[in-house]
């Protein structure tokens, strides 16, 4: 055995000494040791950067929209360098010769002069109209995995209503530079807008002359989209991102469930270095498929319309695809008109266009308080839902999804009609049934599979999965021996909580006094909070895991 060495009493002494004053902040550089002694960097980046995030593919997105938010402003700015916003006529005196000669605004001139004279003009343009379309696909699928995981529970809600806000204003932003370059089909479109906005009733006369400035098409409406385009609408956006990612940090990541995931941990990795290598890493991988597409998926082929004329229309026009459900609504809607003295009131252009969004708008905004208002719950929530676990909630889901998908198909009835060689006025009258009867059907089959699969996991978790393997017994019968499933699995699939249905208050107590206020469950309520959560499949209990248990372990007997 190996002997310890002696030290020698003439030997060197080790002194321990106290660190100079600030520490390990003194081997930072020197601009950030000045920085650190005014804001206190040190701290709060201590703090951030350790911070632990949850890993799921589900949450990448989020990440998503972000990234394309940050594509749209880079390309923004370069395109802002050359647009001329101005609905000025000239004539054109470019390069692309089909046009030479042709009377445009200098808004289509200018953007002919980016796609054809300006060096990486077209791929900038391109790219931008690309992130677009990626900023709101992301967002409406990042807001999608939110409502079917429950994300949006306490204390989450203001999230959602700047998720839902977010929703809108990406909408309006992308109309508006949609309609920038003046061609002949973002016209049309704006030719959609003015009679919805015009349909109005009472003020809706008064509305378009104030976005116009006077009547339809004016000389002002490029001018003014464009500054909406890049100031307002993107400075409104960047603080409601601001705002949506200081609350994450605060209220700290949702993660699904699973072992060792409680309402009051978070299992994951740190911010630095794991998810700054993969975010930093995703960014770029984004930016690149943006940039792949610009290149080499042409979209927005303006001078292929020509500037616009309010006299003409492209045929077969359709808006970028998170317009187009409103226009399929305003499609298939019947031509319901009144007419009281000498108003005229377009019920077929109001209803799809006010109503409808209306509906979808504010139905996103209070569902999570109507959702807590159906199930009584006040609990903070960390732990996601698996949508199985919300049957009625994710039934609601998906018939949303098909009634606005349904709306989105009336869009293009007319490419529907000729491409496939059927009756226009067939394709809508069966648009006009489906976003009725669709929905309906949508949500039974949904709540009806949701069901499946919670008895199929209470079985998994009582009697263990399929071994695969089928046995005969001497008698001549089969059967298929089930395997248990983990500790892990199993609290996995019983880690959800289940809501009991609210019980009416009875109106008056036991002394005869009326019984009435905040916590009091009207017959109504009470039945709305059965139909959303009397359905589900009971998880089993500790008793009855334990007694199956029990049960598999007893010898066999055959006879």
């Amino acid at each position: 055995m190996a002997k310890p060495v002696g030290i020698a009493p003439e030997g060197d002494i080790l002194e321990t000494r106290r660190p100079a004053e600030g520490g390990a902040v003194k081997s930072l550089p020197g601009p950030a040791v000045w920085l650190d002694e005014r804001v206190g960097i040190a701290k709060l980046g201590k703090a951030g950067l350790r911070k632990v995030f949850p890993d799921h593919w589900s949450f990448l997105l989020g990440e998503i929209a972000l990234y394309s938010f940050i594509v749209l402003l880079l390309t923004g700015i370069f395109l802002t360098i050359w647009f001329k916003p101005s609905m000025a006529e000239v004539e054109y005196q470019g390069s692309y010769e089909l046009m030479r000669g042709l009377q445009m605004s200098q808004a289509f001139e200018s953007t002919l002069a980016i796609s054809f004279d300006v060096r990486g003009g077209m791929l900038v343009r391109q790219i931008h109209h690309w992130a677009a379309l990626l900023f709101m696909a992301a967002m409406t699928a990042h807001m999608l995995r939110v409502f079917f995981t429950g994300a949006f529970r306490k204390p989450r809600e203001i999230n959602w209503l700047i998720g839902v806000g977010l929703l809108s204003l990406g909408m309006i932003a992308g109309m508006t530079g949609y309609s920038l370059p003046d061609d002949l089909l973002s016209g049309t479109g704006l030719r959609f807008t003015d009679g919805a906005i015009r349909s109005i009733p009472l003020v809706g006369t008064w509305i378009e002359f104030f976005v116009f400035g006077g009547e339809y098409p004016g000389d002002m409406i490029i001018a003014r989209f464009y500054m909406a385009h890049i100031l307002l609408l993107p400075a409104i956006l960047l603080g409601l991102i601001a705002a949506h990612m200081a609350l994450l940090v605060y209220h700290k990541h949702t993660q699904f469930p699973g072992p060792g995931r409680t309402e009051n941990n978070v299992v994951g990795y740190p911010l630095f270095p794991v998810y700054m290598a993969k975010a930093g890493g995703f960014f770029f991988i984004v930016f690149g498929a943006l940039i792949l597409m610009g290149a080499t998926l042409s979209i927005n082929q303006v001078w292929l319309y020509g500037p616009y004329n309010p006299a003409q229309v492209t045929a077969g026009s359709q808006p970028d695809w998170y317009m187009g459900w409103v226009e399929g609504a305003i499609r298939i809607m019947p031509g319901w008109e009144s007419s009281w003295g000498s108003t005229t009131w377009s019920w077929n252009v109001f209803i799809p266009f006010a109503i409808l969004m209306g509906i979808l708008y504010t139905g996103l905004a209070v569902w999570p308080f109507v959702e807590a208002w159906l199930t009584g719950d006040k609990s903070h929530h960390n732990i996601l839902d698996r949508p199985r676990n919300a049957p009625t909630r994710t039934a609601l889901g998906v018939a949303g999804m098909v009634w606005y998908g349904l709306f989105w198909v009336g869009g293009g009835n007319d490419i529907i009609a000729t491409q496939f060689n059927v009756s226009l006025n067939a394709v809508t009258w069966f648009l006009r049934i489906a976003v009725f009867v669709g929905p309906v059907i949508a949500f039974i089959v949904t709540k009806r599979l949701c069901l499946s699969l919670q008895r199929a996991d209470r079985e998994r978790v009582l009697h263990g999965s399929e071994s695969g393997i089928i046995v005969r017994s001497p008698a001549g019968g089969y059967h298929e021996p089930h395997a248990p499933i983990s500790n892990d699995e199993a609290f996995t699939l019983t880690q959800h909580p289940q809501y009991a249905p609210l019980e009416e208050t009875p109106s008056h107590d036991e002394h005869g006094v009326k019984q009435s206020g905040p916590g009091s469950v009207s017959g109504l309520h009470a039945r709305l909070s059965a139909w959303f959560t009397g359905d589900d499949i009971a998880k089993p209990t500790r008793e009855e895991i334990a007694d199956s248990h029990h049960h598999d372990d007893e010898p066999k007997q055959l006879h």
